[in-house]
């Protein structure tokens, strides 16, 4: 048997030879580094196939995604969905707008012209009472012992005139026949006047013991809504006392109080010159909701230097007592209505690198087309155009951004969801669903 570590390989000529264990190692070596490497490439190679494949994966779709916006790609394969509203011929309404304050037309601080104590309290708090009610009634029984003691003097006084009259007549007899001097006639003259003087006090006192007793009955000087009441049966009261028994606030009618900047001011005044008054609505503190309509009463006679605006007074009659004294209110003040202008959602008008306004028409076919218009007005949600489009265009009012001139779309009056579209529709009076007739303007 031949050793392990030895194998026979052919000679020259033919014959075997034995070959060293040493030789067949290296052999073995060589094979397995190259099939190594062999590996490495095909896993090298794979691995930049996909990756290059990949990102021209990638680079296709984000080409595609770019192309299908507005940044000069084609445009979508189908059209677009938009939202669109029709204009209409109408009147527009102009407002202008400020912050106002709501306080009463009158207000009144009873207090008491006489000392006393209170006896009877015919008013509850918060009360609407009449001008003439009975409200509070101090003791009056002081006022009537002066009275009777006027009354009293008065009697008096109306007999000593009395007798010095008779005398006076007397006298005058006498003085007639020589047998008194004129000085004795005179003085008895006096004292007929004296004591025609003491019955003029003694009326005066009657009169004022009588006021004192009217005084003790305090009444509502004018119509209104009591409040608090500060005193209690019982107290004494005094005509000096720098507070009062309670407070009457007139609500029907009640005034607002608001500011406008003064270059409004001038408009306003002639309007109000020409004799027709100015309506104003009175909106809650998140202006959409409105109050009351009321009217211009008057302006101020003077500008504020230090905010540049001017104060005017509304009047409102207030019949549901939505109003309420130092309530914040919105004010719309109507100054004047556009006749006859083309009306659509103020969403419609979009505006251009230049500052110029234009509308997306929807044309037949329901392509679009860019129309360049001219807002005449903008109140609230609706703008006015006096040029570009006309009564019965459809507009495009929501998806602008979609789109480009002679694309088609695909028009709906609701979003997706069957919620209403905003400003799909609005009121002949220039105002939308669920917003206020009279939105901000200025």
């Amino acid at each position: 048997m031949a050793p392990i570590n030895e194998v026979d390989a052919p000679s020259a000529d033919g014959t075997s030879m034995p070959l060293r264990g040493s030789a067949r190692g290296e052999s073995s070596s060589r094979g397995r580094f190259w099939m190594i490497l062999v590996l490495l490439v095909v896993v090298v190679g794979g691995w930049w196939y996909l990756r290059s494949h990949g990102a021209q994966a990638n680079n296709a779709a984000a080409a595609g995604v770019g192309n299908s916006g507005t940044n000069g790609g084609p445009p979508p394969m189908g059209p677009v969905p938009v939202v669109v509203a029709t204009a209409h011929r109408g009147d527009l309404p102009v407002y202008f707008n400020g912050l106002g304050t709501v306080t009463a037309f009158n207000t009144v601080t009873v207090r008491s012209r006489v000392d006393g104590q209170i006896v009877k309290i015919n008013f509850t708090e918060g009360q609407y009472v009449k001008e003439g009610d009975a409200l509070i009634e101090i003791d009056p029984r002081p006022f009537q012992v002066q009275l009777e003691q006027a009354e009293g003097q008065l009697a008096k006084d109306q007999a000593q005139l009395k007798d010095v009259q008779v005398d006076y007549e007397r006298y005058q007899l006498l003085y007639k026949e020589g047998v008194i001097p004129k000085q004795q006639l005179d003085t008895q003259q006096a004292q007929v006047g004296t004591y025609e003087g003491a019955i003029k006090a003694d009326l005066a006192t009657i009169d004022n013991a009588k006021l004192q007793i009217t005084y003790s009955h305090i009444t509502a000087p004018i119509s209104g809504r009591v409040g608090l009441r500060l005193v209690d049966i019982g107290n004494i009261v005094h005509a000096t006392d720098t507070n009062g028994l309670l407070v009457i606030t007139q609500l029907q009618p009640i005034a607002v109080l608001f500011s406008l900047p003064q270059d409004q001011l001038p408009e306003v005044v002639a309007k109000m010159r020409s004799g027709k008054p100015l309506e104003v609505e009175a909106y809650d503190r998140d202006n959409s909701d409105k109050i009351a309509t009321g009217k211009l009463l008057t302006i101020d006679n003077q500008i504020d230097t230090t905010t540049g605006t001017y104060k005017l007074k509304a009047v409102f009659d207030n019949a549901k007592n939505e109003l309420f004294p130092n309530q914040f209110v919105n004010v719309h003040l109507l100054v004047d209505t556009k006749k006859g202008v083309v009306l659509v959602p103020s969403t419609a008008i979009l505006r251009g690198q230049q500052g110029s306004t234009y509308v997306f028409a929807v044309k037949s076919g329901n392509a679009v087309a860019v129309r360049n218009v001219q807002v005449a007005q903008t109140t609230g949600n609706v703008a006015g155009v006096s040029t570009g489009i006309g009564d019965g265009d459809v507009v495009v009012i929501d998806g602008q951004d979609k789109l480009k001139d002679g694309m088609v779309v695909e028009p709906h009056t609701q979003r997706s969801g069957g919620s209403s579209a905003a400003q799909s529709s609005f009121l002949p009076d220039g105002s939308t669903p669920g917003a206020p007739a009279g939105g901000p303007v200025r």
